[in-house]
């Protein structure tokens, strides 16, 4: 394991935890049913804040997100310990954001009471539909009523900072019947939503049995549906599938679409430090036992980083400014300007001055708008 040793550099951490109840349908992120599992999991991941806590000397941690799975299904006795570790472990910030991603049917009192004293501040709820229907379809185990009553009970005991993820497109869905789950999770005054669109992950159930989902103009026209209606609501439209009030856009998640340090730490947990990715096998039982299995360990060639900047950065809304990113790698940025140049006029592209960024049309076609910009670039190096 490397040192990392910088003054005061900000660092983004990450922590995995591979349990869930069961297993979503469309869902591919690592996780296991394994209860059995959990206490030598939970000692090894406290052994790896522990270790890093020592190597990453001079970072300080403004950021930390807990993901998975489902943080929640581990209950409040192991997330307490988890929490006190980072704290014991890494300089936080005064004004860190602190996220548990949370499952309704696993947020009681006594979790929500734990996290509140640990000093979690915002909180993510697997939402993903309004109609218990759909749930059912899917694979999730709690019903609409487990979040209302989850979220208020959240909201009783003092977080202000609560952020719902909703899923469009699903098999047999149309867009009345998303747009209702919209309205239905505004009426619970969140501060922020994640609006995905269903993709059907290789491997998975629900791959599987290959659906009929809904084609794509429909998704497009409910996409664009969906934008106008959290616009009309307050909302900030400030990356592809999130959404904020104004001062609640996401910290944890900015730092992967601005090529910020962040560490993560469980299996299939990824980091970028120091110009250096790397990730933990997705071994649960590997990682219990100790084996610092990192695949995709790689230095990061300043073209390829900027070509990942590139990528990231036009998912946001605020796009890529190209005085800062010759700034930031020393390169003439005129090759991608004169891609975007090409785009203009069929409402796919915008800038203000040198700034250049995706409207929401141009974020139904991202990937291939983004794949000719960073090809531009990759034609300038190569000649």
């Amino acid at each position: 394991m490397s040192k990392f040793s910088y003054r005061n550099r900000p660092l983004g951490l990450y922590l995995h935890i591979p349990f869930c109840v069961s297993k979503c349908t469309y869902c591919d992120f690592y996780s296991v049913p394994d209860r059995e599992l959990m206490q030598g999991y939970v000692s090894a991941l406290l052994t790896h804040i522990r270790d890093y806590g020592r190597t990453c000397s001079g970072y300080t941690v403004d950021t930390v997100y807990i993901g998975g799975g489902t943080p929640t299904c581990i209950g409040p006795k192991f997330l307490a310990r988890i929490l006190q570790e980072v704290r014991n472990c890494f300089p936080l910030a005064d004004d860190a954001e602190i996220t548990v991603e949370c499952n309704p049917e696993s947020t009681d009192k006594k979790m929500l009471d734990t996290m509140k004293k640990h000093g979690v501040n915002r909180l993510s709820f697997g939402v993903q539909s309004a109609h218990d229907d759909e749930l059912k379809k899917i694979g999730r185990i709690h019903t609409f009523g487990q979040t209302k009553e989850a979220v208020g009970l959240a909201q009783q005991r003092g977080f202000s900072n609560i952020s719902l993820d909703l899923i469009y497109g699903l098999p047999g869905q149309t867009q009345e019947m998303f747009l209702d789950s919209v309205a239905q999770c505004l009426a619970m005054g969140p501060q922020h939503l994640s609006c995905y669109g269903l993709k059907l992950e290789p491997g998975t159930p629900m791959e599987r049995e290959n659906p009929v989902l809904p084609d794509d103009d429909a998704q497009a026209d409910t996409y664009l549906a969906m934008c106008e209606m959290l616009r009309a609501n307050g909302f900030e439209h400030y990356e592809i599938s999130n959404f904020a009030k104004p001062g609640f856009r996401s910290r944890h998640n900015i730092k992967y679409w601005d090529l910020s340090e962040y560490l993560g730490l469980g299996p299939g947990a990824h980091s970028f430090m120091n110009g250096r990715r790397f990730a933990f096998a997705r071994d649960i039982k590997a990682y219990i036992g100790g084996e610092d299995i990192l695949t995709d360990e790689e230095e990061v060639a300043s073209f390829q980083r900027q070509g990942e900047y590139l990528m990231v950065r036009l998912r946001t809304a605020d796009g890529v400014d190209f005085l800062e990113l010759e700034k930031r790698y020393g390169i003439d940025s005129t090759p991608y300007e004169e891609s975007f140049r090409r785009l203009l006029g069929n409402g796919l592209v915008a800038h203000q001055g040198t700034r250049w960024y995706l409207t929401e049309e141009g974020f139904l076609v991202s990937n291939s708008i983004i794949n000719a910009v960073v090809e531009a670039g990759q034609e300038q190096v190569e000649n």
